[in-house]
């Protein structure tokens, strides 16, 4: 199909400029060339394209109906070919991101920021999940990277850490618990405790964490969002487990204070994956050079 396209794209420029000689200098190829492809042309078809004529060519009958589709094809390409390079360039294009939304809120808006301003042309498009549905949205192709502290298979996903998380448990400075000393996981389990709903990796990771010590988790209260977590915690009504590098503004106010537990929680990795075996855009492979920058 590729040498017949050059074929059509010859007939064309014959067609639009009734003359071989002419359609020989506007495609920089010689006038045997020229006339070569159509006769091949005409062979494949098995019809006659052009009548000669004192002054050129003109299109026969048969000529002027391939001519209408030809022409109307030959443009669509060149517009796709276009928009293709402006995406390259990015002048023009989509990317769209999976992440939670304490992960969009507290690491991704200054990255968004960035590359919004850098490149205004590419559209933006968030998708806010759990680990694992991020992962399953970037499996159906519905987002272009994804963000997960889950680990992604390796033979589906290809992984590159961005930064480590660390789980901490926090309450009202007036809570009543003994901020001076440790607690066992024992002693955290029997608290009233403020965890985010079961399909968060990080709820997971915390049941695995307490089951490996003979442990059931029976949260008090069971959420939705990280946000949320920290202002029940806030007005006293139990002890929040939460990730340190999402509430260090709130600890820094003081209007939460950390407890300290032993053991110590081991850290987690937050991710950027993409689909193994498939070519990054040139959005998607920006967006993930500036993440090794400083935003």
């Amino acid at each position: 199909m590729p040498a017949k396209l050059e074929l059509y794209r010859v007939f064309r420029e014959v067609a639009e400029t009734c003359s071989i000689s002419a359609a020989a200098a506007s495609l920089y190829i010689s006038q045997s060339a020229v006339s070569q492809s159509v006769r091949q042309l005409e062979q494949q078809l098995q019809v006659r394209l052009f009548t000669r004529e004192s002054r050129g060519v003109s299109l026969t009958a048969d000529g002027r109906l391939l001519y209408d589709y030809v022409s109307k094809a030959i443009d669509l390409i060149e517009s796709g070919e276009d928009k293709l390079s402006k995406t390259r360039a990015l002048e023009l294009g989509h990317l769209a991101i999976g992440a939670s939304d304490t992960l969009t809120r507290r690491y991704l808006l200054p990255y968004l920021k960035e590359f919004h301003s850098a490149y205004p042309a590419v559209e933006l498009e968030i998708r806010n999940g759990t680990s694992q549905g991020v992962l399953d949205l970037l499996h159906a192709g519905r987002v272009d990277l994804g963000f997960s502290s889950k680990s992604a298979d390796p033979a589906i996903f290809e992984s590159r850490r961005c930064f480590d998380t660390h789980y901490i448990f926090v309450a009202a400075p007036d809570y009543p618990c003994d901020f001076s000393r440790e607690y066992s996981l024992a002693e955290l389990a029997a608290m009233p405790l403020i965890l985010l709903d079961h399909k968060a990796s990080s709820r997971g990771f915390l049941e695995e964490l307490f089951l490996a010590h003979g442990l059931a988790l029976r949260p008090a209260f069971e959420l939705g969002t990280h946000d949320l977590q920290l202002a029940l915690a806030r007005i006293g009504l139990g002890v929040a487990g939460v990730t340190e590098e999402f509430s260090r503004s709130t600890l820094e106010r003081g209007v939460v204070r950390r407890l300290r537990v032993a053991p110590e929680i081991p850290p987690r990795s937050v991710q950027v994956c993409t689909l193994r075996g498939v070519a990054p855009t040139a959005a998607t492979s920006r967006f993930m050079e500036l993440l090794r920058e400083e935003p």
